[in-house]
């Protein structure tokens, strides 16, 4: 008898990744820390029965002052997950341009006006600071001063012609998926929604209270009864639970197309199975809200 995992399984999977735990989450091309560059979906198969995605993230934290190659797994025989504050979490931080040739080529948000390269996967990778370079290639500056090229708008260029050095190598991919595993799909762009579901914990009577007088000691409230902080919290509560019910009807992976038909590729190893109907949506330009905080 031929064992496969179920469409079901996969979907599920992925739909309920956000309570595995704090730190594990569904593929955010429009995380608010980090402005998208580039993205990337490796599936997996292996016999009978096991599957797992990797989805590449490539982009640009200010906090953490790096152009990072994040991976985000998914799968039902994961294997050597990290951990962050002591949890699991299904994400891999790499970061693809040797850290002193970056370092030499900016000044804090912006490229230097002589930076000439960067060193990423033994290659020299060439830089621009021609402000034309970039509007031929439809990527509008920011320019918060004249001719200064942000850190992503540099990096948007240079994958362009340099996008598989910027990759993930099938070792890295492969950290936390078993070797017997067969990579059986790679997309480079396809439709998609984020999602993500506020963690609605349950707040005691004497909790509220507690907290009604702790900050009224604190700052005063502008003279807030208790009534009314109530009535506040239980109105924050109802959009709370709105943005959470339209999330799941809307945007959890097993609600549209694209994963849909991937549960299918997945499930039966039949790569036909992924016939989009809908455009592309993952090019950088389409997620204006990556980066903005």
């Amino acid at each position: 008898m031929e064992f496969m995992p179920s469409e079901n399984e996969i979907l599920s999977t992925l739909d309920n990744t956000y309570k595995l735990g704090a730190y594990c989450f569904f593929i955010p091309l429009g995380h608010s820390y980090t402005y998208l560059i580039d993205c990337r979906i490796n599936i997996f198969r292996g016999e009978p029965d096991k599957w797992a995605i990797a989805a590449e993230i490539l982009g640009y934290n200010p906090r953490g002052g790096r152009i990072e190659l994040q991976i985000y797994y998914y799968g039902n025989c994961l294997i050597n997950l990290e951990e962050y504050n002591n949890q699991l979490t299904n994400t891999y931080t790499l970061f693809p341009i040797e850290e002193d040739s970056f370092f030499e080529s900016i000044d804090v948000l912006y490229l230097k006006p002589d930076a000439e390269f960067w060193l990423v996967s033994g290659s020299n990778v060439k830089l621009s600071t021609n402000k034309q370079d970039y509007l031929n290639n439809a990527i509008e500056l920011k320019e918060y001063e004249s001719n200064q090229i942000g850190i992503e708008e540099a990096a948007r260029l240079a994958i362009i012609e340099h996008r598989d050095l910027f990759r993930a190598k099938d070792d890295e991919l492969y950290k936390s998926i078993r070797k017997d595993l067969k990579k059986i799909l790679v997309l480079d762009e396809w439709y998609h929604k984020d999602f993500h579901m506020m963690d609605l914990p349950s707040i005691s009577d004497d909790h509220l209270k507690y907290t009604f007088e702790f900050n009224k000691e604190l700052t005063g409230l502008a003279g807030m009864d208790f009534e009314t902080f109530i009535n506040l919290h239980t109105s924050q509560e109802l959009r709370n639970e709105e943005y959470n019910k339209n999330q799941w009807e809307v945007n959890r992976p097993s609600a549209y197309e694209t994963w849909q038909q991937l549960a299918k590729v997945t499930a039966t190893g039949d790569t036909s199975f992924y016939k989009p109907t809908v455009t592309p949506n993952t090019h950088w330009i389409n997620w204006p809200g990556s980066g903005s905080l």
